[in-house]
């Protein structure tokens, strides 16, 4: 899970060898090196082109702290194996208050992980020269494993900064396959089918509200009712036209942004459909985000609309597979051959253009580190490399994640209030979004106030 602001909440060889692989030493002739430890069997072929950098330390600095950074620490082991360099890893819960103070204080760490981009720009505005732009290695691995989106997102004002590490998926709707082969239904392909299968719930099970839904989480309640907005803006809109909203080029509250509103509120406030398990539309606000989705486990609702993330809160013991406990679908469009999907993820920016410090970013965008990573991880981490072998992942649903984020087919999408400005991404967005919920107010009201409040500058 990479969400700062909202949950802490992504090789072939050819031309470009040099970029995806780091270096063993000079007497690496065999495919393996003596590294930082002394010695390892560990096949180096793969990290030649980076060269010996014994003795180099890289200091990486993050917001992942133990004991979730141990799988971090762990996916660097190869690097440092073969290449005898060094990984100082340091994570930290001020992560985001502590890092502009090393920053001013002339101390950055080499690599920071960021949250989301709106971070990286704040960074870049205010620090101008501190972040290092993407190494040449690092930027063509990107181009060659990455959708075209995760380079966007990693850049301000047309310069490339930032690599992608770590993604999730959030365009989802979680059901139980049990549930759903009892009552015969089928898994539903457009937004009409969808809608279809609701009302049949509805027929079916009188006593049962058919979907589910939370969005309280403390000082960030109202996340989750904004990826609903999102998710409706590029099922309704063309992608350019979800950049632009985002962007603020086009106004927060314009029409077609008050359609897409009234289009998740066809489910998030029709006192029919919600809120299964807890009660009316307005128990939404109050409900806790994660767990809103566990009446399916008890059969009080048939439907979630949730992250790839939410698999870590199913109770203990819980099956998460497509003939398990629980799974989850795509949330479907318009059209079933088109798949949008709203995600997020974190990026690797550098402070330094040392040369172990471009080799170890370079390292973070390859193959090599997306798969160590998957093998040591747990459910719940995924990367957007299409070079990443999805049977290193852990679960079912993150395999179904990393199939839509590398569909060559797919239009990706960062969430839009992580690349908004704080004041609204993380305030008016947030609080609009429960009002409309809470206090039954009405998507052109909430969205006029939401316009009316974003920052002049």
């Amino acid at each position: 899970m990479y969400r700062s602001k909202k949950r802490m909440a992504a090789a072939a060889l050819g031309a470009f060898s040099l970029l995806t692989l780091a270096a063993c030493g000079d007497d690496a002739t065999d495919g393996a090196t003596d590294g930082a430890d002394g010695g390892t069997d560990r096949d180096c072929s793969a990290f030649e082109a980076y060269g010996d950098l014994s003795g180099k330390t890289v200091s990486v600095y993050t917001s992942i702290v133990s004991p979730e950074d141990q799988p971090q620490i762990d996916s660097y082991i190869p690097f440092e194996e073969c290449t005898g360099a060094t990984i100082d890893y340091e994570g930290s819960r001020e992560f985001e208050a502590q890092l502009p103070v090393k920053i001013e204080a002339g101390s950055p760490p080499d690599i920071a992980y960021i949250p989301q981009p709106g971070l990286l720009q704040t960074l870049v505005t205010n620090f101008p020269d501190a972040v290092v732009p993407v190494g040449e290695a690092a930027e063509a691995n990107v181009d060659e494993y990455y959708n075209e989106a995760w380079k966007q997102y990693g850049s301000v004002d047309g310069t490339y900064y930032a690599v992608p590490v770590g993604a999730n998926a959030k365009s989802f709707v979680w059901y139980s396959p049990g549930a759903f082969e009892e009552n015969g239904y089928e898994v539903p392909t457009t937004w009409d089918d969808m809608i279809a299968l609701t009302d049949q719930m509805v027929s079916d099970h009188p006593d049962i509200k058919p979907w589910c839904a939370g969005i309280e989480s403390g000082t960030a309640t109202g996340w989750p009712a904004t990826d609903w907005l999102e998710d409706m803006m590029l099922r309704t809109v063309s992608p350019e036209e979800y950049d632009a909203w985002v962007a603020h080029e086009t106004p927060f509250n314009a029409p077609e942004v008050v359609e897409a509103l009234d289009k998740a509120g066809s489910i998030l406030k029709n006192e029919t459909y919600v809120n299964g398990g807890y009660g009316g539309v307005q128990t939404i606000a109050t409900t806790p985000f994660g767990e809103a989705g566990l009446p399916i486990l008890d059969g009080d609702c048939f439907l979630h609309r949730q992250a790839s993330f939410f698999q870590a809160n199913w109770p203990e013991g819980t099956t998460v597979a497509e003939d398990g406990d629980v799974f989850a679908f795509y949330l479907p469009g318009d059209n079933a051959d088109e798949k949008p999907v709203l995600g997020g993820g974190e990026f690797a920016a550098a402070f330094s253009d040392r040369e172990e410090v471009k080799a170890f970013q370079a390292y973070l965008t390859s193959p090599e580190w997306s798969n160590e990573k998957a093998k040591v991880s747990p459910a719940g981490w995924l990367s957007a490399n299409s070079e990443l072998d999805p049977s290193n992942l852990a679960s079912p649903i993150d395999q179904l994640s990393f199939e839509l984020l590398t569909d060559p087919n797919t239009v990706f999408r960062f969430d839009g209030s992580d690349l908004m400005p704080g004041a609204v991404g993380a305030g008016s967005f947030w609080t609009g979004m429960t009002d409309w919920i809470a206090l039954d107010r009405s998507s052109q009201e909430v969205l006029d106030e939401i316009e009316n409040g974003w920052p002049a500058n």
